[in-house]
């Protein structure tokens, strides 16, 4: 006999994809995205059912968190119980939520750090005042009902709300394969949008924006998006908006008062404190930290002098802390479809004005239908008190009172259990008179009932009446401004330093180190055994330091992070990536559009400016092109091209001057010849060019020839004056054998 199998055989791959898509729905619909009729998600509504079921309201006493997540697990939601608190909690957080639905107490953590809350053994809460707006309508008959998870109880599907909760106060949920970003709105605004569109149906986005500026976080901080981008993110139900800090000046001091969303006070004094720690913003003296219960955030920004660039510090910290944040807004919910959508503005307050109108119909219906059926035993009592004493007589006498009550005076059923159950004080005549007192109220209270349920002019207006009433209850003004302002710059690095005068000094080795003010004599410096001077450029330290290496390439490093003259200074290996067998040569320190002569000692060279020099790479910049064998000169400032002349010396005694405008001006390369030199002594390295010189018809300057020199003035140039490119003139004998040219 052949035993029957009880289970089903499916591929895997078929079972895993059905599983998947099993688990995806459950995440979507029943974890991470808010339903648009009450705007909460499944374990946010359980909480706040579960705390009305234990008489949690704003008006009773706060009970122990403990006791609440336990009735949530217990009884609705089979989780864990750090992940309810956890849930409950934020709905708690001013700061998280625009109208908490929980008044906590005790530490419900901080806008520092909104998870730094403590154990729910040790915190207590309890519904707010605005929960109430959630939850009155529920005994009512508005809500469809479900089994918990184990089939004991009931719980609600969704909570009746009188305001729509999902603009109000927002929510954030990552599910699968889709996530939902949903800011708060204020309520006096999202109010004004739902009377345009109960009177103007046809109304369009813009016209809805008339009314919801945009987001209102819970937060004095101010929105800055564009109203040009906000009406695109309610048209499209994605984009994002970005906040920034509000501050105020007290006296010379800049005091912050209000943090985007969301924001940490102490990660941006980290922030703050790691930009003055880098020397990124020295014009910064302090930073304080003022907060108290009187300020919730004070943070004091203290400037070194009252001249600086307010402003562009602000702007400055905006685009480099988080004093200024971006919010990703995704409008993405659960419809009444029961499906995931992001929606638009218009229609998410389509949607929420058809479950409110079916919310207030099945309201109203259900009262229509208790009001009818007191009417039904009204009426019975009535019939009965037309003749008591049969009545009397009939419970007294007949062995079955109800069934004679039902033929002797044609009541129903529910008529004649509603007369045996009177109790004998109730057949005074006064009790007829109340009777017929409550038969007319509640007959008039009918016909408004059903008035209202057959006019939908009637129960538009009662939506609006009741919508206005709790807008006034629990209405505030906006807290997040909106404003324009300018985008955010980060500083310019050479514009956040102090401009003052600096000597950089460059070391055979490639140490370097960067000395106060010009009046420093580099020669008397101490070095490292086996190390002396190279190089030095007097500059400012506002202004980038250029290092070239003798085969070409340009360094650069902002002057004022250069190491102290006080040491011996830092090698520059450490800092860049130079070429074997390749070493430091020269440095300069000017100004980015001031032009330099850059050469090669090959005799080539070319005009540039000084930004041209500039490298962000450790590697370097090819600058100059200098042939194998050669190696680049110390480059020389040019103050007028159309003025200066270049002095050119040859390492065989030839001196050369032309004007600077017959060189061409390059961004890089390897330049045009400058001093004619045979090529085959050029070739052969028997010659080459020792040294150049940039000087106007002021200037005179010396020809070193070992420990002796000889000074030439403009008037003895003459002799060497010639056109670029030529082999120019020999010096006297004694001067011939050239060290270098020095600028008096």
């Amino acid at each position: 006999m052949s035993k029957i199998l009880d289970f089903e055989i499916m591929p895997m791959g078929e079972y895993a994809e059905k599983a998947y898509l099993d688990y995806s729905m459950y995440v979507v619909l029943d974890r991470a995205l808010p339903f648009v009729g009450d705007g909460l998600k499944p374990v946010q509504r359980r909480i706040v059912y579960a705390m009305s079921e234990l008489g949690l309201s704003a008006k009773s006493k706060h009970k122990k968190s403990a006791r609440t997540i336990g009735d949530v697990i217990g009884k609705y939601h089979p989780h864990g119980d750090s992940a309810s608190y956890e849930a409950m909690v934020l709905m708690a957080q001013p700061f998280s939520y625009r109208y908490p639905l929980v008044d906590g107490q005790g530490n419900f953590g901080s806008p520092d750090d909104p998870k730094s809350f403590a154990a729910m053994r040790y915190t207590e809460s309890r519904l707010t005042a605005y929960s109430k707006s959630m939850l009155q309508e529920v005994p009512h008959g508005t809500v469809d009902w479900q089994p918990n998870f184990d089939g004991t109880l009931q719980e609600p599907v969704f909570l009746p709300a009188r305001l729509p909760n999902i603009l109000l106060n927002g929510g954030s949920g990552i599910a699968v394969g889709m996530a939902t970003d949903i800011p708060p709105h204020n309520l006096r605004e999202v109010s004004a949008a739902l009377f345009q569109l109960l009177d103007h149906p046809d109304s369009t986005i813009e016209d809805l924006c008339q009314h919801v500026q945009g987001p209102d976080f819970p937060t004095d901080a101010e929105i800055i998006t564009p109203r040009e981008e906000i009406i695109d993110i309610y048209t499209n139900g994605t984009g994002s908006i970005r906040m920034r800090c509000v501050h105020k000046r007290e006296d010379k001091n800049i005091v912050i008062t209000a943090l985007p969303h969301q924001a940490s006070p102490a990660k941006i004094m980290d922030q703050i404190a790691a930009q003055i720690q880098a020397k990124k913003l020295p014009m910064i003296e302090d930073l304080r930290d003022e907060s108290d219960h009187e300020n919730p955030f004070r943070l004091v920004i203290i400037p070194r002098s009252n001249r600086i660039d307010y402003e562009g510090l602000m702007s400055h910290l905006y685009a480099t802390t988080d004093l200024e944040k971006t919010f990703r807004v995704n409008l993405n919910m659960i419809g009444l479809d029961k499906r995931p959508q992001v929606k638009d503005l218009k229609r998410i307050l389509q949607e929420w004005l058809i479950f409110r109108t079916e919310t207030v119909r099945r309201r109203l219906q259900f009262r229509l239908d208790k009001v009818e059926a007191r009417l039904h035993i009204l009426e019975g009592l009535l019939i009965a008190y037309l003749d008591l004493d049969e009545v009397i007589r009939i419970i007294r006498e007949e062995e079955n009172p109800k069934e004679t009550l039902i033929a002797t005076f044609r009541l129903t059923d529910i008529q004649a259990e509603a007369i045996l159950e009177t109790k004998l004080r109730n057949l005074a005549r006064l009790e007829e008179m109340k009777i017929r007192t409550e038969q007319m109220e509640l007959m008039a209270e009918r016909d408004e009932l059903a008035g209202t349920l057959k006019s939908r002019a009637r129960l538009k207006k009662l939506i609006k009446t009741e919508i206005m009433e709790d807008t006034e209850l629990y209405g505030d003004e906006r807290r997040s401004m909106i404003v324009n302002r300018e985008a955010a710059k980060v500083f310019d690095e050479t514009s956040i330093v102090p401009n003052e005068p600096n000597t950089i000094v460059l070391s055979k080795a490639g140490w370097v180190r960067a000395a106060k003010g010009h009046d420093i004599d580099v020669t008397n410096l101490s070095y490292k055994a086996g190390d002396e001077y190279a190089h030095h450029a007097r500059g400012r330290s506002n202004l980038n330091a250029v290092f070239l290496s003798n085969d070409g390439r340009s360094f650069s490093l902002l002057s004022n992070t250069l190491p102290s003259a006080r040491g011996q200074g830092e090698p520059l290996t450490a800092k860049f990536k130079l070429p074997e067998e390749s070493y430091f040569v020269a440095t300069v320190c000017e100004q980015p559009n001031s032009v330099l002569l850059l050469a090669s000692s090959a005799g080539y060279g070319f005009v540039t400016e000084a930004e041209n020099l500039y490298s962000k790479v450790k590697a370097g910049k090819h600058i100059i092109s200098v042939p194998k064998g050669f190696t680049a000169l110390p480059p020389k400032v040019i103050k007028d091209v159309s003025s200066d002349y270049i002095v050119c010396a040859g390492s065989a005694g030839h001196l050369l001057a032309f004007p600077v405008h017959e060189l061409p001006q390059l961004a890089k390369g390897k330049g045009n010849k400058m001093i004619n030199i045979p090529p085959k002594l050029l070739n052969s390295g028997e010659e080459y060019m020792v040294d150049m010189l940039v000087i106007s018809e002021d200037d005179s300057f010396l020809v070193w020839s070992g420990a002796r020199y000889i000074r030439i003035k403009w008037k003895d140039l003459q002799n060497f004056l010639g056109n670029r490119a030529k082999r120019g003139n020999l010096l006297p004998k004694g001067f011939r054998n050239i060290d270098k040219l020095e600028k008096e």
